[in-house]
């Protein structure tokens, strides 16, 4: 059930970024002009999803959704700098480029040298995003925790087939 769910929801996401022109790195681009020609539509996408999102929320908060995944009962607004700095790169990398990950993702549905482009830019800053440790870890706790570690690639993997 949880795959179907899954899969539902990637096409309501991706038709929903489709038709509100999320997917055009102009419309973005223009909707982030503030002081040029600033385009608002794009406006509405969040102010229709935020109370969708804050409805369902305040509905399941606290408990898991009929799929299984928990809700969160409360957000983390712990600010500290790895946070501050993800969110500004972030905001760089989405302000040149008109893209975010969601549309970046969606949009290899109709490849061009731009899109895969962006795309594989993403997947390295992910990659890199692993180097910076977490406020009071060291490097070696994180890839602990998260079991990432040099030696888990092709090597290992030659080791056991």
């Amino acid at each position: 059930m949880k795959p179907a769910v899954a899969f539902a929801c990637g096409v309501l996401f991706a038709l929903g970024l489709g038709i509100s022109g999320m997917l055009l790195p102009a419309k973005v681009l223009g909707f982030l002009d503030f002081f040029g020609s600033w385009d608002p539509t794009l406006l509405g996408v969040m102010c229709a999803a935020i109370p969708i999102y804050l409805l369902a929320w305040t509905w399941r908060h606290g408990r898991p959704s009929r799929w299984g995944s928990l809700v969160p009962a409360r957000a983390n607004h712990g600010l500290d700098g790895r946070l501050v700095l993800g969110a500004s790169l972030f905001g760089a990398g989405w302000g040149l480029t008109g893209v975010c990950p969601g549309p970046a993702v969606t949009n290899l549905a109709a490849p061009s040298a731009f899109t895969l482009t962006v795309f594989c830019s993403i997947l390295a800053g992910v990659a890199l995003s692993f180097l910076v440790p977490a406020r009071g870890q060291t490097l070696a706790k994180r890839r602990s925790q998260s079991n990432i570690t040099p030696a888990t690639s092709a090597h290992e993997t030659q080791n056991t087939a």
